[in-house]
């Protein structure tokens, strides 16, 4: 999807009239741009510091892909939406953030997918498709690549650079997730984690 599209895309997320979690997770996965299955899964014990200036979410190295623990530093517009989610009912009765009764207890992966075929976006967007957006908007915005790609849970191939990347970057990455969080609220009208549970408003 071009970049000049994602307003429109934000607009109509912004617009769904489906499940309020459905609508959430979508607003997540823009804002940290995890895998799908990373965010589908999610649990609340993995989320620290939420009260505090330097909010996190640590998942654990067996829910990743290349099985070593990832850590998405938390924008506030991340936050916000948690706590939405906290906020929505039945959220005290399952460790996770979008819990299901089917076998697996969360999220289907086909979900959120189905969510955005309904706004009109079958073959123009994926879930998946979030991560290059958001890498194609910071590497046009100036952030290190090594800092976008250590975000994206990319795995480095030399081992020399392994090594020393496992200082995270983590202080350039919490600057560069604010900034993202920033830049979509610009182009949203700030509006993207406005929210209403019923005729309650939860921003």
């Amino acid at each position: 999807m071009p970049l000049d599209e994602v307003p429109r895309l934000l607009a109509s997320i912004n617009a769904y009239d489906g499940e309020a979690r459905t609508k959430l997770a979508l607003r997540l996965a823009i804002l940290t741009f995890v895998r799908t299955t990373e965010l589908r899964a999610a649990q609340w014990s993995e989320f620290e510091s939420l009260e505090g200036g330097e909010p996190l979410w640590r998942i654990p190295s067996e829910r990743m892909k290349m099985k070593l623990e990832h850590i998405v530093p938390l924008a506030p517009q991340a936050v916000a939406v948690l706590r939405m989610l906290k906020a929505s009912p039945g959220s005290n009765s399952s460790p996770f953030l979008f819990p299901s009764p089917a076998r697996e207890g969360y999220m289907s992966n086909n979900t959120m997918l189905y969510a955005l075929y309904r706004m009109g976006y079958h073959g123009r967007a994926t879930v998946h498709g979030f991560r290059a957006m958001a890498s194609t908007a910071l590497n046009e915005m100036g952030f290190r690549p090594d800092v976008i790609e250590r975000q994206l849970a990319h795995q480095e191939q030399n081992a020399v650079r392994v090594a020393y990347n496992r200082a995270e970057y983590l202080s350039e990455r919490r600057a560069m997730m604010k900034h993202w969080a920033d830049y979509l609220d610009s182009i949203a009208g700030n509006n993207l984690i406005q929210m209403r549970f019923g005729n309650k408003a939860a921003d």
